[in-house]
């Protein structure tokens, strides 16, 4: 995505610095290095450390539910959600009231894992140096992209 004011400076509009989505893809693939060796000391992945935040805030969780607030797909949420499983740290059961569902529970070993996750966020703030309203400010920005992107999806 080129921004339209790029186009009149008469610049190359395949230039890789006028491009929207390379610093969101490098500051994305960044971040996932950055919180790589923070979340090794807690056995878990991102996408792992994404789906945990999810089911701490209200588990359990469909499938299908916690895809939705990660914007992942089943056939790739699944894989992740075995292995999470036999990790021990939730339970997948089928829903009595429908079998095509399933449902994603914490374990008490993933209850007992938010404590030395709630150290995650401040870890990764120091490492950043990026003061809370300079954050706030950029979460806002990107979510309004996601929401921009998913209204085109």
């Amino acid at each position: 995505m080129v921004v339209a004011e790029d186009r009149l400076e008469g610049g190359d509009p395949l230039d890789l610095d006028r491009q929207v989505c390379f610093p969101l893809y490098a500051a994305s693939n960044m971040l996932n290095r950055l919180y790589r060796p923070i979340l090794g000391d807690l056995g878990l992945t991102y996408p792992q450390y994404l789906t945990m935040l999810v089911l701490w805030k209200d588990a359990p969780q469909t499938v299908r539910s916690i895809g939705d607030m990660l914007h992942l797909d089943s056939g790739t949420l699944t894989p992740l959600l075995k292995r999470m499983e036999q990790s021990g740290l939730i339970s997948r059961t089928r829903d009595l009231d429908d079998e095509r569902r399933v449902l994603i529970d914490l374990t008490a070993k993933g209850r007992e894992l938010r404590s030395d996750a709630e150290k995650v966020p401040a870890i990764l703030s120091a490492e950043l140096g990026i003061d809370e309203a300079s954050i706030a400010h950029l979460r806002s920005q990107v979510r309004d992209l996601v929401a921009v992107l998913k209204a085109h999806a």
